[in-house]
């Protein structure tokens, strides 16, 4: 606690399981703004006194986790990864499934981003964007999604098999691709 005679408001409550909870506020409106973990975890809050929810979680390897709802009903939107991927989720409460991860280039340009579908869990990759217009389409099962076809930025597309043709086209100079 802090303060005079009178004035004195919580700041911040030690357990034994090592999680430490800080304050802020007036006397008798303070709310909880952050909760820190033993594992180095932090998760950060925001709202009024007995409404705050969960808006961030940072990880001690510099992973972040953002979320979005009412208290008691945070669902997660975003994931930002040590390594520069960014995965945005969609779904309630404890059901988010993963639908697109944003996948960083070299001096912050976009390489590629993957588009998902499926249930929290099995979510499978269906569609790779490249920067150059290129769109990359697959099917199956979560680990055993396969490319079936492509669709380049100048409208040509192809499917599995063809694709192969189309390529030694291009590089042969018998085609030209965006």
């Amino acid at each position: 606690y802090e303060g005079g005679k009178g004035c004195k408001r919580m700041v911040r409550v030690d357990f034994p399981d090592g999680r430490v909870q800080y304050f802020e506020g007036e006397k008798d409106i303070e709310r909880m703004v952050r909760t820190a973990w033993r594992n180095g975890q932090v998760w950060y809050y925001e709202g009024e006194k007995d409404a705050e929810r969960r808006v961030r979680s940072v990880y001690p390897d510099g992973g972040v986790q953002y979320y979005e709802g009412d208290r008691d009903a945070e669902r997660m939107v975003r994931v930002e990864l040590p390594d520069g991927r960014v995965q945005h989720f969609e779904g309630g409460p404890r059901a988010e499934r993963m639908v697109r991860v944003v996948h960083p280039g070299g001096k912050g340009k976009l390489y590629y981003t993957c588009y998902y579908d499926g249930e929290q869990g099995a979510e499978r990759m269906v569609r790779q964007e490249l920067p150059n217009g290129r769109v990359q389409h697959y099917e199956g099962e979560r680990g055993s999604e396969r490319f079936v076809r492509v669709e380049f930025a100048n409208g040509i597309g192809c499917v599995e098999r063809s694709c192969v043709l189309l390529y030694v086209a291009c590089f042969r100079g018998l085609l030209r691709m965006a």
